[in-house]
């Protein structure tokens, strides 16, 4: 075979974690032997053996090989923000998590769909935007005041996850009675004047609503993607669809949508029920032409991890509930991948200087 023949038939490779951009760097083959060497735009650390070993049994079956040697790779570059915002330093993507409104499981789901970045081998980071009612301290485990170094605050790693909130720095009972503009500068000063380091992500979990300090937040963040969460209800549908059109008018890309809640199994005798509903995640996605990323079930076990400060991603990695998190993760993270990439920081800085001559 010729190497643009394996290419066309690795165009028929069909895996749940082979989604988006493949860059071929090295196609090698003697006789019977293929060398390749891949490259992926989203975290695969943590099902690369099961990624190879698939591709190899495919390439196996499908062609005349009988040796197979593949070397897969990961390689997160940053992609484009709004128009007339910065990136910020050292942060290669802003992903923000919305609802539209609240009560649909939006910082949960936040929360682990950033540990399951973290557990694909990506370097991430979680903000906790809400500053009337921060959720994340409790469901991360950890009420640590952060330490302050030169007007600059070091975030709370938890789970090697890189996090930032309000209720760290304010404690657990003490109510943010606060006005629109100044919860605005509060969360960009979070932003900026944290020491995330090196991120490849950082998922920002939004407020619920659509209003003013939700608008002016996504004009002033640049975000390079956002996803919906919402639940079968049509009430949440009607919230969700505002959100996905606060994100389209600011010009930012919808990821997917995320229907939480989705069904409900019952733990004594299998039956499964869909309490609020069923269907309606895909209506909204198909409606407002984005993708449906995934359905979560609803299950005591994730509310009773997050309020244990163990999230069910950390807590068991390879329960069911958990992997429907990992792929919905990789799912959004390979959209993201395909995107317009932003080359602005590779752009060298032009100074102008007055001579004294």
């Amino acid at each position: 075979m010729t190497e643009s023949e394996v290419k066309a038939l690795l165009l028929d490779f069909k895996h749940p974690a082979w989604l988006g951009a493949k860059v071929f760097r090295v196609i090698k083959i003697e006789g019977d032997a293929l060398t390749l060497q891949l490259e992926l735009g989203y975290p695969v650390v943590d099902i690369r053996e099961q990624l190879v070993t698939a591709l190899q049994d495919f390439l196996k079956s499908h062609a005349p090989f009988k040796i197979v040697q593949i070397t897969l790779n990961q390689n997160i570059v940053s992609h484009q923000v709004q128009q007339g915002l910065k990136g910020v330093q050292g942060i290669k993507n802003i992903i923000a998590v919305g609802s539209g409104k609240g009560g649909v499981g939006k910082s949960t789901v936040s929360a682990n769909l950033a540990l399951a970045l973290s557990l694909g081998g990506a370097k991430v980071g979680l903000l906790d935007a809400d500053i009337y009612g921060p959720s994340q301290p409790q469901i991360m485990g950890s009420y640590e005041a952060p330490k302050v170094e030169d007007k600059r605050v070091h975030p709370i790693v938890r789970y090697h996850l890189a996090t930032m909130s309000m209720g760290y720095l304010v404690g657990e009972d003490t109510p943010m009675i606060w006005r629109g503009p100044m919860v605005s500068a509060a969360l960009q000063q979070l932003l900026n004047d944290t020491l995330w380091g090196d991120l490849d992500y950082l998922i920002i979990d939004l407020p619920p609503g659509t209003g003013d300090i939700q608008l002016t937040l996504c004009q002033k963040i640049p975000l390079s993607g956002a996803l919906i969460v919402t639940t079968p209800q049509d009430l949440s549908l009607i919230d969700a669809r505002r959100a996905i059109q606060m994100f389209q008018k600011v010009k930012v890309p919808i990821l997917g949508v995320i229907e939480n809640m989705s069904t409900y199994h019952c733990p004594a005798c299998g039956h499964v029920e869909a309490i609020f509903g069923e269907g309606a995640g895909l209506f909204l996605a198909e409606r407002e032409q984005v993708e449906l990323l995934g359905a979560l079930p609803l299950d005591k076990c994730i509310r009773e991890d997050a309020d244990q400060g163990m999230p069910t991603v950390v807590r068991d990695p390879e329960h069911s509930i958990s992997l429907a998190y990992r792929a919905i993760a990789r799912a959004a993270a390979a959209k993201l991948s395909l995107s317009a990439k932003n080359f602005a920081a590779k752009f060298p800085n032009i100074v102008i200087e007055r001579s004294e001559s």
